[in-house]
């Protein structure tokens, strides 16, 4: 189940109950968050109607890059995701501004060596100094002001707008599970690495205790731990059996190994 995230637990007799972005809903005894520092979010603009027209012809991302197709669309940013989707996007869209505050961009710079050829022709203008002002438009977005400098207001109209402003790390939903936290990582105990909700486990980067290392091999401690501890908690009736990949013909059997 990729692309989405646990917006939601909820505790139901024993199990544990995740609903995902997807309104998927899965039941479980055992939950281990492995978050690493969060989850990464686009930082979105503080201007009248942005969140009006989010999804619907103002983006912080692309997921579907022929919503585009013979657009006429703004993209503002400069570094290799404004860039790569400038030149991407040149191909179905009608026309696509480049906007960026500075003249040097971030990305790569033979990326930006193609959308300056490509901006010959007339199907890219690259437009710096530029920030955004407002946007516009009634029951779809219409047009939107930029300024260079202090300049005059300057309208383009525009299909749609995808902003690549950057990303902020956050925590998402995990802040309202109810879970103990100290500088945005779960405290865990070290015995098994559980939170102080039973039956959710926390390991990486995420999880703090004293003496934490964020190394990949103490991820690898967590999590074995961990998962023991969950094996104990789902089948209480059967025996835990320590096995060895160097030596365990089962292991090898489950990983196709002869």
């Amino acid at each position: 189940h990729l692309n989405q995230r646990v917006n939601e637990l909820k505790k139901i007799n024993k199990l544990w109950q995740v609903i995902t972005s997807d309104n998927k809903i899965f039941e479980t005894p055992n939950i281990i968050i492995a978050g690493g520092v969060g989850s990464f979010e686009p930082r979105k603009v503080d201007i009248k109607n942005a969140e009006k027209f989010e999804g619907k012809g103002f983006y912080y991302s692309v997921k579907d890059k022929f919503k585009f197709k013979d657009q006429v669309v703004a993209i503002f940013g400069g570094g290799d995701s404004a860039l790569d989707w400038t030149l991407e996007l040149s191909n179905i869209a009608k026309k696509v501004y480049l906007i960026h505050r500075r003249d040097d961009f971030k990305g790569a710079p033979h990326t930006l060596n193609k959308i300056k050829e490509i901006a010959k022709t007339g199907k890219v203008e690259i437009k710096t100094f530029y920030q955004l002002k407002g946007i516009n438009g009634d029951k779809k977005l219409e047009d939107i002001e930029i300024q260079k400098n202090n300049d005059a207001i300057e309208i383009l109209k525009i299909d749609s707008v995808i902003a690549f402003f950057g990303l902020k790390i956050e925590l998402g939903p995990i802040s309202n599970w109810g879970l103990n936290l100290e500088e945005k990582c779960i405290l865990v105990n070290t015995k098994n690495f559980q939170t102080n909700e039973d039956g959710i486990f926390a390991i990486g980067d995420i999880c703090t205790y004293p003496g934490k290392l964020k190394l990949i091999l103490s991820g690898f401690h967590e999590g074995a731990l961990a998962a023991r501890e969950c094996f104990t908690r789902a089948r209480p009736n059967e025996n835990f059996v320590f096995q060895y990949t160097t030596s365990s013909t089962q292991i090898h059997k489950r990983l196709g190994i002869k």
